[in-house]
């Protein structure tokens, strides 16, 4: 059947046309790789006021590929967020010292929720750095590719049992993509070099901490590094996500009634709002210090869980590649904006009055059969499940947050519209747009790198 493509309005990113960013797939063999991580954790003057320390560390991990014709990196940064302005300023930085131009860089946010916000001066240049060092370690290599299964995340759009109104819950019918995709790097003796991996679920199981903290992402990539005595890179590619919730996130739960009842005997109703930081938490109670205990725990018991599905996947994969085209491109899509004229957190209709227009920006790397879609955004699970189900390449996956941030907020689904979950309550995007123009818009993509071919 014919592929139905909705009308969006395409913007070509800094004004270059896009068969100027893209680049030939032809390829001659073999390709080199290499991989790098640089610490970037705040240093404690760069921590929020109420900071109360390091919980684990944070990395900017790169894999840079060159095939001889042309070259590409992948970078992930261990931080809530990659806005615009360091986007800008780290691929334009790795363009210019370092060859790589923008649209064959995906730079993406593990989005841990307790990163510790805005660094130093020097942030962007660690990230540049990475992909300095792996540059430098480039070797001939194979890739292969490979699926596997994981069960920490679930769909987080409930009614309440007790209310019967949307709230924040393990739903565990709803939508929710359990692969893990996994991209080896190996040197041509089998040697490990890398791993890329994608998978949706959200990093926040220490975010009542106040400590900063890669959480899943990077207890995943910590414990597939050690596994390989540190001879690999494990590189978090952030899935969409955008309505996953770790699976087991109970302690979490508790600790909001505890901070509501709080505020409570204070005259403040933050039932339904997000109240700021750890604030209401009195870390001596022993019930408080358990609690957050054991979200630490969880933290590294999930991490090691999806480490070793990374790792099952890598063993499983018998066929690697040495010939890999590399291709890549950009583009933005447009879609209708609204401006919330209500407050509350879930449960009840949003009221909204219309404005501008929401530009997302669009990307995809080809690495061989492997195409890796891009959006600046958090996007919900069903629409990187649509774009997989379409896409001709049987090996795609959707990276988000990555190569920038979109002012979008959420980007749910069309079906989710109907739902007052906070997320989609707080989305500046109007309903019936989004889905289609992301899906369609990297389809458009895919279509440029096989035309490429």
């Amino acid at each position: 059947m014919r592929r139905f493509r909705v009308i969006f309005e395409v913007i070509m990113v800094l004004g270059i046309p896009l068969s100027a960013v893209a680049q030939t797939a032809h390829v001659p063999s073999p390709i080199r790789v290499g991989a790098a991580k640089v610490d970037v954790t705040p240093s404690e003057n760069e921590r929020p006021k109420n900071n109360l320390g390091v919980l684990d560390r944070l990395y900017a991990r790169a894999i840079v590929l060159d095939n001889g014709v042309t070259s590409a990196a992948l970078i992930s940064v261990d931080a809530g967020a990659i806005p615009d302005a360091l986007w800008q300023t780290v691929s334009g930085q790795i363009d210019k010292e370092l060859g790589i131009p923008p649209a064959r860089v995906l730079l993406t946010a593990t989005h841990t929720h307790s990163g510790g916000g805005p660094r130093g001066a020097n942030y962007s240049q660690k990230i540049v750095d990475a992909v300095r060092l792996a540059k430098q370690k480039l070797t001939p290599a194979r890739i292969g590719y490979g699926t596997g299964v994981s069960y920490i995340n679930v769909n987080r759009q409930i009614v309440d049992p007790k209310t019967g109104r949307w709230w924040e819950g393990a739903n565990y019918d709803g939508p929710s993509d359990k692969t893990v995709a996994v991209i080896k790097f190996e040197g041509l003796d089998g040697s490990p070099i890398a791993v890329y991996y994608n998978y949706a679920v959200h990093a926040v199981l220490a975010g009542q901490l106040d400590q900063i903290s890669a959480d899943i992402p990077g207890a995943a990539s910590r414990y597939v590094e050690d596994s390989f005595d540190d001879r690999v890179v494990a590189l978090w590619s952030s899935g969409a996500a955008g309505d996953q919730n770790p699976i087991y996130y109970q302690q979490t739960y508790d600790l909001r009634e505890i901070r509501v009842k709080d505020y409570a005997t204070r005259g403040v109703d933050i039932s339904n709002a997000m109240p700021p930081g750890g604030e209401g938490l009195n870390r001596s109670d022993p019930t408080v210090a358990r609690l957050m205990n054991q979200q630490r725990q969880m933290v590294s018991s999930m991490g090691q869980f999806l480490g070793e599905e990374v790792m099952h996947v890598m063993r499983g994969i018998a066929r690697t590649e040495t010939a890999v085209p590399l291709y890549g491109s950009f583009t933005s899509v447009r879609c209708p904006g609204r401006e919330r004229t209500n407050e509350g957190r879930a449960g009840f209709e949003g009221t909204y009055k219309d404005a501008g227009p929401v530009e997302i920006r669009l990307g995809l790397l080809r690495v061989g059969d492997v195409m890796i879609g891009a959006a600046n955004a958090e996007v919900f699970n069903p629409i990187a499940q649509r774009l997989k189900r379409e896409s001709p390449y049987k090996a795609t996956m959707m990276a988000t947050l990555t190569n920038g941030a979109a002012r979008s907020g959420y980007i749910p689904d069309d079906e989710s519209f109907g739902k007052y979950t906070f997320e989609v309550l707080s989305s500046r995007l109007q309903p019936g747009c989004a889905e289609s123009a992301i899906v369609n818009g990297i389809l458009t993509l895919i279509d440029g790198a096989r035309a490429a071919q």
